[in-house]
């Protein structure tokens, strides 16, 4: 995949929360309804905030059943909002690691090499994990790039949904007479629906 087309999907992958729920009678809190969330943060002084109160931005916080907003924030750096859900009972475990925006938050990233390893080594993870989905989802990304007949497909990061780092736009440019018309029969024989794609057409001189 192209560099230009692969960045999008890395940028829209920069903030990244892992929830993993584990569930079953050896994991109840004692005497309580209570749930239990183990934090892991990067930049291990984030702000973190569960329904507007402050917790610890690492270890583990027990919090009520229910739907909760968690926040996280520093100055230099991304932040990031997410929804957790809870039962009585249940083990939590989220991941929030933010992403340098400013020269602040660069400057922290070179006085922690440590933690900046890891926030690249997690986006390095999710980028392969929403490249597998993508696939499942897109079977065309299997046949791309492809250079039939006076055209050339490929794929970027959705210009409909940008915001969803699990979508694209399927790109074809037309350099050659009738490369319009061969680029919709080449996706039909291969049995895509050219109006179930998120196509962008353009032209190029041969």
């Amino acid at each position: 995949m192209p560099y230009e087309s692969r960045r999008p999907l890395m940028i829209a992958a920069t903030v990244v929360v892992v929830l993993a729920v584990l569930i079953g009678g050896f994991l109840l809190l004692r005497g309580g309804s209570d749930a239990k969330l183990a934090v892991q943060s990067i930049p291990n002084d984030l702000t973190l905030t569960v329904d507007g109160h402050q917790v610890a931005a690492n270890g583990d916080v027990k919090i009520k059943p229910g739907t909760h907003t968690v926040v996280g924030e520093r100055r230099g750096f991304q932040s990031y909002t997410t929804t957790i859900t809870a039962r009585s009972g249940d083990n939590l475990s989220l991941k929030m690691y933010l992403y340098a925006n400013s020269s602040e938050g660069r400057e922290w990233a070179k006085k922690n090499p440590s933690q900046e390893l890891e926030l690249e080594a997690e986006a390095g993870r999710q980028f392969d994990q929403i490249q597998a989905r993508l696939k499942q989802k897109y079977p065309i990304m299997a046949q791309l790039p492809y250079i039939g007949p006076g055209f050339e497909a490929n794929y970027t990061s959705s210009k409909t949904d940008p915001k969803n780092p699990e979508a694209i736009s399927v790109t074809i440019d037309v350099f050659g007479p009738n490369g319009r018309t061969k680029a919709l029969q080449w996706l039909q024989f291969n049995g895509w629906d050219p109006a179930g794609l998120d196509i962008i057409w353009s032209t190029s001189k041969p």
